[in-house]
């Protein structure tokens, strides 16, 4: 039986000159605003770092969301951080952002270098957490900026990343 999710018509999609401009005008409701940067900030920031990628989320053909995140995190091969990820306000509660992360965990799961996939956020965002957890990560800990990491291993027993 096919799970709602994955049901959806959800894609990933480059950011381009032709969606830029509706992903720089999402919004979160105010009580998510102060747990992610902006996508204007988040766009600026990938176009001086040559690992980080962008994705626009469509829904339906319209962008829905956005996230970030780099092939080569800490500057470990094998190791893809994701740093943003939303779904813009009026979409969200609809299995969208879930499907865009699964779709994006197939695809790094599939890049031939792939050892660890992580993701941070804010350890009160408790929907993050559990969206997060149900797609496979373990919390490992808490990084100097206060946000909980959360890894997904590759080909590897489970357990915490090496110091």
């Amino acid at each position: 039986m096919q799970r709602l999710s994955e049901s959806l018509n959800v894609g990933l999609e480059p950011v381009t000159i032709d969606n830029f401009e509706t992903l720089l005008e999402m919004q979160l409701p105010p009580e998510q605003d102060r747990w992610l940067a902006n996508n204007a900030y988040s766009i600026a920031q990938a176009s001086f770092y040559p690992e980080w990628r962008m994705r626009a989320i469509y829904h339906d053909g319209a962008p829905a969301g956005f996230l970030l995140y780099d092939v080569a995190s800490h500057d470990e091969t094998g190791h893809y951080g994701i740093y943003r990820f939303m779904v813009e306000h009026p979409k969200q509660g609809r299995g969208i952002g879930r499907r865009a992360l699964q779709l994006l965990l197939e695809e790094l799961r599939a890049q031939p270098d792939a050892r660890r996939i992580t993701i941070c956020y804010k350890p009160e965002n408790i929907a993050a957490r559990a969206l997060y957890r149900s797609c496979g990560f373990m919390e490992v800990g808490v990084d100097d900026s206060g946000e909980m990491i959360a890894e997904i291993r590759l080909g590897q027993a489970d357990g915490p990343a090496p110091a």
